[in-house]
């Protein structure tokens, strides 16, 4: 049975520039079906977290002019559900102004907060471990956040390093740790105490306000000013005038990193940011030369390790190619290797 205590906030404001050109500003990749399962990331992730939360206590984070795609997508939420971003200002503010939202209305809230891109299979095993955090955050002034398993040692995301001889399942975080080099990230999962941060976090309502009022102190007045118009007609016009004067800066850098009373559990459930070309590539089926074909035919001759994507089955024909994007979308083609994938978004602003 759901428990109506239990809330979660969807993130689904980000842009996802480095999945140019399927990927843009006005249909960013939360809202496509990247995999060809049939539902877009964003549906997937509201399917995965109604196992547990009841969906009318499920938040969507996003900007403004995404707000007709959330409510076409997920049609059982209503449109107060949504909570609209007036200017983009990182994790934190948005993070706050949802927490403030749902104390409103239930101040004993427990609340997940988790990206609306990522890939999660094993979604039994993401309800055990959401599970197991919120009963922890019961009885715990903590904030919790999920670490995923590292496989190799990706120079793509950050760490967060707990004490090697913590015997308990969930640990007691040391330090969070900026995006390495590879030799830096080949001594992270040598030394086995380290995760990668996947940015899913777990906290009671009151635990994460106390934590803003303490380290944010500047940030939290501001929206604590609108208190009584959060859940009423007035606060829109309270989120349009004082939400931009909100700092730009992340939940990590925010709260995260300064507080002492952050906890991780190692996650058991498979994960993916879905934050490349290269990533999406790693999770599609592939044929003996490694290369994942999406929604085209294909003749490949001397061809391994490429991603190939185009609309309505365009007939493609590659010869030589090895460890490319090759991308079709309407009037753009995308020809480039996977080793520079990091670089698409650096093209993305160029074009802007």
């Amino acid at each position: 049975m759901k428990n109506n205590n239990y809330y979660a906030i969807i993130m689904a404001g980000g842009v996802g520039s480095r999945f140019w050109p399927v990927s843009t500003t006005e249909f960013p990749k939360q809202f496509h079906d990247m995999l060809g399962t049939g539902e877009t990331l964003i549906q997937k992730t509201f399917s995965r977290l109604s196992k547990l939360i009841p969906s009318e206590n499920i938040l969507v984070l996003t900007n403004e002019k995404y707000n007709d795609l959330v409510l076409e997508q997920l049609p059982s939420i209503q449109p107060n559900q949504v909570v609209l971003e007036p200017a983009m200002r990182n994790t934190a503010p948005c993070i706050l102004y949802a927490s403030m939202k749902i104390k409103k209305e239930n101040p004993d809230a427990l609340l997940i907060v988790a990206p609306s891109d990522h890939w999660i299979e094993d979604e039994t095993a993401f309800v055990q471990n959401v599970q197991q955090s919120f009963d922890y955050c019961t009885s715990n002034n903590a904030l919790m956040t999920l670490g995923i398993q590292p496989t190799f040692p990706n120079t793509g995301f950050g760490y967060i390093e707990f004490d090697k001889l913590d015997i308990n399942p969930i640990k007691k975080v040391k330090q969070f740790r900026e995006k390495p080099d590879y030799e830096t990230a080949k001594s992270f999962l040598a030394s086995g105490n380290f995760l990668w941060n996947g940015g899913i976090f777990i906290w009671s309502v009151s635990s994460v306000l106390e934590a803003f009022a303490t380290f944010q102190p500047e940030m939290n007045a501001l929206f604590v000013s609108g208190f009584e118009s959060y859940n009423t007609i007035a606060e829109k016009e309270f989120i349009a005038q004082n939400y931009p004067l909100a700092e730009n800066i992340s939940i990590d850098y925010a709260i995260l990193e300064k507080a002492s009373n952050v906890y991780v559990l190692p996650a058991t459930f498979d994960w993916n940011d879905l934050g490349t070309w290269g990533s999406l590539h790693e999770k599609l089926d592939k044929d003996f030369n490694n290369n994942a074909v999406v929604n085209a035919t294909v003749i490949l001759e001397n061809a391994s390790n490429n991603i190939i994507r185009t609309e309505g089955k365009k007939l493609v024909v590659v010869d030589g190619l090895d460890d490319f994007i090759i991308v079709d979308k309407t009037d753009t083609l995308l020809i480039y290797p996977k080793s520079k994938e990091q670089e698409i978004k650096g093209i993305v602003s160029k074009l802007q």
